[in-house]
């Protein structure tokens, strides 16, 4: 298999594709309006830590996670990695660039080996022009992520360290959920990873996570962890809407 070639078709048509309605966006498309974006539409097989796009580049289409996991993230101060949000299976990026014709405001980086399946920008916009509750959703849609920065500046800035870190791992296990034990985070991550997400270097979020393993909230074991006490992670996160 030739990883670099768009014009492998390693995905369903749209209509088939058991991912369409997770986040919503593309359920409010027609037969005939899903039959033209899979003509229209590419994919491509991404490795592990691969680029799909990055901060400062122009946008020239639409990306859907047809498989795999995804983080973007912003390079800020000195350099460091900030970790926005985390994208899954079924989940849309790049439309805010699209949408403002601006460049991308942040990365995105395989978490894992992913399919991803991309439409150009013309085909996504003439959708949103041809169909008012795809338009809606994606105004929902960025909504919602302005909800989501605005509450995690906040936080980062009035929150100490182990509720910053306890809020990271609801973050992840409310995204992708736990293995079939129902406390294994069901995502790989490096401590940089959590830290970044987090807010925090990682070398506090080493020390962090050392101290709720030993005080039996968690269990790591590599990079897997085990949310062992689930409401004392909640309750040292402090979550507020």
């Amino acid at each position: 298999m030739n990883h670099n070639d768009l014009n492998i078709n390693h995905t369903p048509s749209c209509k088939d594709c058991e991912s369409r309605c997770s986040n919503h966006l593309f359920c409010s498309l027609s037969n005939s309006e899903l039959d033209n974006n899979s003509k229209e539409k590419k994919d491509k097989v991404y490795k592990k830590g691969q680029s799909i796009f990055i901060e400062g580049t122009r946008g020239h289409g639409l990306y859907c996670i047809y498989k795999g996991k995804v983080k973007i993230h912003k390079l800020g101060g000195e350099a460091k990695e900030q970790i926005v949000r985390f994208a899954n299976q079924g989940d849309v990026m790049g439309y805010r660039s699209l949408l403002s014709n601006e460049p991308y405001y942040a990365s995105a980086t395989t978490l894992e080996e992913s399919i991803i399946c991309y439409i150009s920008k013309k085909v996504f916009l003439e959708m949103l022009e041809n169909n008012k509750n795809l338009s809606y959703k994606v105004i929902q849609m960025l909504t919602q992520n302005l909800k989501e920065s605005e509450k995690k500046i906040i936080n980062l800035k009035q929150k100490p360290v182990n509720e910053r870190i306890c809020e990271a791992l609801l973050i992840l296990k409310e995204k992708f959920g736990t293995e079939q034990d129902g406390v294994s985070l069901r995502v790989s991550l490096s401590r940089r990873e959590i830290g970044d997400l987090a807010g925090v270097t990682t070398e506090t979020a080493i020390r962090t996570l050392s101290s709720l393993n030993k005080s039996g909230i968690i269990h790591l074991e590599g990079k897997k962890i085990e949310l062992i006490n689930l409401p004392q992670v909640i309750k040292i996160a402090n979550i507020f809407d």
